[in-house]
């Protein structure tokens, strides 16, 4: 069902469009979880620090994924809510094609990369061979990776986050059982972790780009909409491309700091993987509601309701703040409960790397949170430059400080310690960033 969310009450449209999301995301993030779940459980310690190691060069796959997510829905979210049909549709099928394309060329050079990025990132010798194994498989899925994503920006542009909701909690759950048959039962060892991923995904996918196609189909226009546009697709990349940059950045500061984990050892790689995990549920689900923010802000402006952008954030703000309790008093009091999910309880080194991050990493959810809240208002109203600027002070601090302090601790708590701190100054840029652009747009109400 779409949704115009340029009416009604600000607070409650926006929480009843972003939950649903919150659900999704949840719910996506169990495919990683389970992947690592059934590998350190079923297989051992090594797949464990394996499917680990290969996630941070899959998120500079997802990055792309989601740079195309985010392009495709700003921009259609705006053209809805200016009720400009046609275009939107135009806007849609340009998508699909140039992140086809993207998807084409992106499969050949991991193929052929995957392995020199293994060992750049200082991949141990007993999980090379697993690592290489999961990577490769999952380089084979990037198309259902990347319609995926184009049709859950399709979605959320329309105001429907219920839909997506449904697919990833089918395909999720679906997951972690073939997960476990093809692990457990088939003995396929890491290949069956990444192979029950490709199906669920796979089918995912499919059935989410018939349902848009079928929803856009229903949408009637004067005319038929041209199937691609230079002009749209300028549109988009100019949205895209920052976002891509952004997690694209991300990620290689991401495999820096790996780089700099795994030369703590097998054990310590394990438990940051399963640690990470458990963070990155939290950090993806602020994502997410920001993702909604910017569907909001970006109706809001097409349809000129300037004012409405701002209660939007404000209320975006305490929904991410009222996730932010019980997940910070979990990992903390409980989180070696959660890491046991991951780990046996002999992996003692693991376990006490896993807390510590979560200890260290958790109390300071309030402050990033803040932060993506406000980057979602900034990506919906294109304010693409200080987004970015605000990113990547993030990251950059965190890459300098997690090498800087690990080797004064002579500890990865050093490497953990950098968090927080490029959280809280980049926090403090975005929020000025937003306060400036705010200003801007009721001086044209």
């Amino acid at each position: 069902m779409n949704r115009d969310l340029t009416t009604g009450n600000p607070a409650k449209s926006l929480w009843l469009f972003c939950l649903p999301m919150f659900g999704s995301i949840v719910f996506q993030q169990l495919y990683n979880i389970a992947d690592s779940l059934v590998a350190g459980k079923f297989i051992g310690e090594n797949a464990l620090a394996a499917v680990g190691n290969s996630y941070n060069i899959t998120l500079i796959f997802i990055a792309f994924a989601f740079g195309c997510n985010i392009g495709c829905s700003v921009i259609v979210s705006q053209l809805f809510g200016a009720k400009d049909y046609k275009t939107m549709k135009t806007t849609v099928y340009t998508a699909l094609t140039a992140s086809a394309a993207l998807c084409g060329i992106l499969m050949i050079a991991g193929l052929i990369s995957c392995d020199t990025l293994l060992r750049l990132m200082k991949t141990q010798p007993e999980i090379m061979a697993d690592s290489s194994l999961y990577l490769k498989i999952y380089i084979w899925g990037l198309p259902f990776l990347f319609f995926y994503n184009i049709a859950t920006g399709i979605f959320s542009a329309l105001g429907d986050s219920k839909t997506p909701f449904i697919f990833l909690a089918l395909s999720s759950s679906a997951n972690i059982l073939i997960d476990i048959l093809f692990v457990k039962s088939f003995s396929m060892g890491i290949a069956g972790v990444a192979w029950a991923t490709f199906l669920c995904q796979g089918v995912s996918c499919i059935l989410a780009i018939a349902v848009v196609l079928k929803r856009l189909a229903g949408i009637k226009t004067k005319g038929t909409a041209p199937v691609f546009s230079f002009n749209q697709l300028k549109k988009i990349a100019v949205v895209a491309i920052p976002s891509i940059l952004q997690q694209s950045f991300i990620s290689v500061g991401n495999m820096l700091i790996q780089g700099r984990i795994n030369s703590f050892g097998v054990s310590v790689t394990a438990g940051y993987s399963a640690a990470v995990k458990l963070n990155n549920l939290v950090i993806t689900s602020f994502t997410t509601i920001g993702n909604g923010i910017s569907n909001f802000a970006a109706q809001n402006l097409g349809a000129r309701r300037h004012e409405r952008i701002r209660e939007g954030f404000f209320a975006g703000l305490r929904l991410v703040w009222c996730l932010c309790v019980p997940f910070c008093v979990i990992y903390i009091f409980f989180g070696k409960y959660l890491l046991l999910l991951f780990l046996n309880e002999s992996s003692s080194t693991a376990l006490l790397t896993g807390r510590q991050f979560l200890w260290i990493l958790s109390p300071f959810y309030f402050v990033v949170s803040a932060k993506l809240t406000a980057d979602g208002v900034l990506r919906g109203i294109s304010a693409m430059k200080q987004f970015m600027a605000a990113t990547f002070t993030d990251l950059i601090l965190r890459v300098i400080l997690s090498f800087i302090l690990s080797g004064l601790l002579n500890s990865a708590i050093g490497i953990w310690s950098s968090w927080p701190i490029g959280w809280s100054i980049a926090t403090v840029l975005s929020l000025f960033f937003y306060k400036k652009k705010c200003q801007i747009l009721r001086k044209q109400i």
